[in-house]
């Protein structure tokens, strides 16, 4: 392997690690109460956050008021995420991610097990990563209580 073909393979497998690094701090994030003035540090200027029945924001203000959304319903969570695939290209990357938490909500101190994948899209700005899209897809919302084989619906998402 020439040396150019070196430096590209290094260059790949930090910016992988600082993804890696930028998804940890996301979840720290979000076990940090959900904080809002954090989140929008983490999003490029025009970045997206979506999870389909729990919330869709785009851009800093976006971001402050859905994660103080969050913060208001949610008196506890882990989040836990694994299974990292990521591809680099250049100043873009994607990454796929399996996610599994615990959450305690606040209306009536409903404890759930959250499953999800994340299908995540990246930018690099001034050489630093940066989420662009982050999409989450719902796998599992199960009651602590019950289980996950639990066929009826709980409601934790709405006021």
């Amino acid at each position: 392997m020439d040396i150019t073909a070196l430096a590209q393979q290094l260059t790949e497998l930090q910016d992988i690690e600082a993804i890696t690094t930028l998804k940890a701090e996301d979840c720290d994030i979000c076990d940090d109460d959900h904080n809002p003035e954090r989140i929008v540090t983490i999003f490029a200027d025009d970045g997206i956050w979506e999870a389909e029945g729990v919330g869709y924001a785009k851009g800093p203000a976006e971001l402050r008021t859905l994660f103080q959304s969050f913060a208001d319903r949610i008196s506890f969570s882990q989040h836990h995420v694994f299974n990292p695939r990521i591809t680099v290209n250049g100043n873009a990357a994607h990454g796929s991610w399996y996610f599994l938490g615990p959450f305690t909500f606040r209306k009536g101190q409903r404890q759930v097990w959250i499953a999800a994948r994340y299908e995540d899209e990246y930018i690099k700005i001034n050489g630093t990563w940066k989420f662009k899209y982050l999409h989450a897809f719902n796998r599992m919302l199960a009651p602590y209580e019950e289980g996950w084989e639990v066929r009826s619906t709980v409601d934790v998402f709405t006021n």
